[in-house]
């Protein structure tokens, strides 16, 4: 009988600690999902404004960097914005200083000034570049374009698009854009003007054959004047030296001559030498003897 109380008490005291114990985690429980609630991430190449309802909306100063980062709910609302680089290509046809139709595609590399963030989502929110690149881009490249005739396209490329990347980043920049690079990928004309450069490469390549056939026939010309000139001059040089000491120079030449066949043929392998028959006749060869 005394230990019915006893057993009542622990057991009263059991219900006690686990109706405690059940409080504390429910509590718990509710401070994790309310901290849980009251954190943002901000991802890599991202950045997040804070929209505030009682103190003004969009806040200019605040730009949360990577990482983690505690706000109030219903009064507080974190906007996460990409800052990365983005590619767009945009097309375009208009008209050269000579009245040419260009066809053009022009590739930009645009992200928004992170200082100004608050400032782009309320002008022009999320979709910043499609509300302002396609038409920008256009009126650059249409009034760039038109500074230039169409031969000048093609051989002044790379000034056509630097002055494109200046004319579009000062247009930019009244927007908080930053422009990280500008390239023309395609540029080209109508059919019938392209037809009339490729013939008028083919004559140019023509002309510049005739040009070079030419000069190759003078080259040849003037080098047969000058090889005649020297064998006159040379010619005239031994007729003096003849007439002025004798026969001894010719006499000098065969032999020179003669030594320089006979070395030749003392290498050769297939070349036979047979003396002559008769006294201070001429020896006899035999070639290709093996």
């Amino acid at each position: 009988a005394a230990r019915k109380p006893q057993q009542k008490g622990s057991m009263a005291m059991l219900r006690g600690l686990g109706r405690a114990l059940g409080t504390a985690g429910t509590l718990a429980a509710g401070a994790g999902l309310v901290a849980y609630n009251c954190i943002f991430n901000v991802d890599p190449g991202r950045r997040a404004i804070m929209f505030r309802r009682f103190q003004g909306g969009i806040q200019d100063k605040e730009i949360y960097d990577e990482g983690s980062h505690f706000y109030i709910p219903v009064i507080s609302q974190p906007i996460v914005m990409d800052v990365r680089t983005r590619p767009r290509s945009v097309k375009t046809q208009t008209a050269s200083k000579d009245l040419q139709n260009v066809n053009l595609t022009l590739r930009v590399l645009t992200k928004p000034s992170i200082e100004y963030l608050p400032k782009i989502y309320q002008d022009l929110s999320m979709d910043y570049d499609e509300r302002v690149l396609p038409s920008m881009v256009n009126e650059v490249l249409k009034g760039t374009v038109a500074q230039y005739n169409a031969d000048q396209l093609l051989t002044q490329r790379d000034k056509v698009s630097l002055e494109i990347r200046q004319n579009l980043k000062d247009r930019l920049d009244n927007f908080n854009i930053l422009l990280d690079d500008v390239s023309i990928t395609h540029l080209n004309f109508s059919k019938d003007f392209s037809r009339a450069i490729e013939d008028k490469q083919v004559e140019s390549q023509k002309a510049e054959k005739a040009k070079f056939v030419v000069m190759k026939a003078e080259q040849e010309r003037q080098a047969k004047i000058i090889k005649a000139e020297g064998d006159a001059e040379s010619a005239e040089m031994v007729a003096q030296a003849i007439s002025k000491h004798g026969p001894g120079l010719v006499m000098m030449r065969k032999i020179e001559t003669a030594k320089e066949i006979s070395e030749t043929l003392a290498r050769s392998r297939n070349v036979t030498y047979l003396p002559g028959g008769k006294k201070g006749g001429d020896p006899s060869l035999l070639l290709n003897v093996k």
